[in-house]
């Protein structure tokens, strides 16, 4: 029983839980703290801005702390992390369990070398609110060889689905798990959101933008599980869009913000 994987429920950007959730993160405008990568910070950003979020790009560890605390929401994306960085994020993680700040691990590239495998686990130590990866980071930080390829993974969304139930059972968090399907769960449901296109894969930082999208909906939805929902169904929408109106990867980067911008309501 407690390897079982629950029904998947599908859902989409239709559903009205979704649509009220979008209509009150534009309310809100969530303060998000982003702690992450070189290669992601200024698109995330914009995809947070093109939301009606606000972005924060906090990185030192003199003030990652204190403006955890202060956030509407925290992300932590280990993608480019070195040991100062390491340093920083354990200190705004600690400070967000301990504030109530709810926060967003990406445990980029997970299972693929030492030293990052090992600053996310111990970031798990501090209970986040959401996990987002892909099948292989997903399935390395339940402690299993991920079948990693640099950021990427050879695996896919439905692998990765019996370590997505499992992680979210043993760490209490809601796991959101990014593929051609995206499978959100919080360990008794499973909520299947399709979309996207491939050329997301062809651009820098859409996955990691994703994550700071999740942690900005939190605040602005009923449950950690339908914030991530709502991001997924965001994104896959503005993606497929995004697709047939671009040329290529750096029409489609463009056309992207310019998506996220239309899908969410504008300002």
């Amino acid at each position: 029983m407690a390897n079982s994987i629950p029904d998947i429920t599908p859902m989409g950007l239709s559903d009205p839980e979704i649509s009220a959730t979008v209509s009150r993160l534009k309310a809100k405008a969530t303060l998000v703290h982003c702690m992450t990568n070189l290669v992601a910070a200024n698109f995330t950003a914009n995809v947070l801005l093109a939301s009606g979020a606000s972005p924060a790009m906090i990185p030192s560890v003199e003030e990652a702390g204190g403006f955890a605390r202060i956030a509407g929401a925290l992300l932590i994306n280990v993608g480019t992390v070195t040991r100062p960085d390491a340093e920083a994020m354990l200190a705004a993680a600690e400070s967000a369990m301990n504030s109530g700040t709810p926060w967003v691990l990406d445990p980029v590239a997970a299972g693929v070398l030492g030293f990052r495998t090992g600053i996310a686990a111990e970031l798990l130590k501090f209970r986040p609110t959401v996990i987002r990866g892909n099948a292989s980071e997903i399935i390395s930080l339940c402690g299993d060889e991920g079948g990693g390829k640099g950021v990427d993974s050879s695996l896919s969304s439905g692998d990765a689905l019996p370590a997505a139930v499992l992680l979210a059972r043993s760490t209490n968090a809601v796991v959101a798990l990014s593929g051609k399907v995206d499978y959100i769960t919080e360990g008794k449901c499973v909520i299947g959101v399709e979309g996207g296109h491939e050329m997301m894969t062809r651009v820098t930082a859409t996955g990691c933008a994703l994550g700071a999208l999740i942690a900005a909906m939190i605040p602005a939805a009923p449950s950690a599980l339908l914030a991530a929902v709502t991001a997924s169904a965001v994104f896959g929408e503005a993606g497929a869009r995004a697709a047939q109106k671009s040329a290529g990867p750096g029409s489609f980067a463009v056309e992207f913000l310019d998506q996220i911008w239309a899908v969410t309501g504008g300002c």
